[in-house]
C-alpha cells in the first residue's frame, strides 16, 4: 500500500490529492471519494464489466473501456475519465442514454452505466475510423458482447447502440 500523489480529471473536473492508497481501486474512488455513485460495483474481477468506465491516457486520445473494480488508482493517475455522469451535457441526455431509454434498454439500470460507457467508447472510436454499415453489428457485438446484464436485455442494448451509431454523421460509411 504505497501511498502516491493523485491527479485525475474526472467529468472535465480536476481531482488532486497529495497523499492517497495507490492500491485503492478506481471505483471506491469514484464512489468514496468523488461521491459518483452511478458506476456499479458487481463481481469485483472484471468479468462482468457493469463498473466500466471511459478513460483517455491524455487530452484528445482515444478513449478506452476500463473496468473500475479491479484498476488501481497508481495505474491511472494522471488520465482522463468519464462516468456515466458526465455524459449529459446542460441537462441534454446523450444520445445513447435517450436511445436507451426509448428502447427501455436498462430494464433495472444496475449493468446500463456499463453498456454506456462502453457504447461511448465505440462511438469514439468509430468517429476516428468510420467502418461500413454492413459491420455495425459485429462492431456492437465487439465492444458489448461480454457485458452481462442481469435482466437479459441484450437485444435492447444492442438496438439502441445501433440506432445511434447509424444516426450519427460520420460514423459510418456506405457498403460497397
Amino acid at each position: 500500500m504505497a501511498a502516491i500523489a493523485l491527479n485525475l480529471t474526472i467529468n472535465d473536473e480536476r481531482f488532486s490529492r497529495d497523499s492517497i492508497d495507490g492500491d485503492m481501486r478506481l471505483n471506491d474512488f469514484l464512489c468514496e471519494e468523488v461521491n459518483l455513485t452511478g458506476t456499479k460495483f458487481c463481481c469485483g474481477i472484471a468479468v462482468c464489466r457493469v463498473c466500466t468506465v471511459a478513460v483517455a491516457q491524455a487530452p484528445g486520445a482515444d478513449l478506452q473501456p476500463i473496468r473500475t473494480c479491479t484498476m488501481p488508482l497508481s495505474k491511472i493517475n494522471g488520465a482522463i475519465i468519464t462516468t456515466v455522469e458526465g455524459l449529459s451535457k446542460s441537462g441534454q441526455l446523450h444520445p445513447l442514454q435517450a436511445a436507451f431509454l426509448k428502447h427501455f434498454s436498462f430494464q433495472c439500470g444496475y449493468s446500463a452505466p456499463g453498456f454506456l460507457m462502453a457504447a461511448y467508447c465505440l462511438l469514439d472510436r468509430l468517429r476516428r475510423s468510420p467502418i461500413p454499415n454492413s459491420a455495425v453489428d459485429a462492431a456492437i457485438e465487439n465492444a458489448v458482447g461480454k457485458h452481462v446484464c442481469r435482466c437479459s436485455g441484450y437485444v435492447r442494448y444492442h438496438r439502441a447502440i445501433r440506432e445511434v451509431v447509424l444516426a450519427t454523421p460520420g460514423l459510418t460509411t456506405a457498403d460497397r
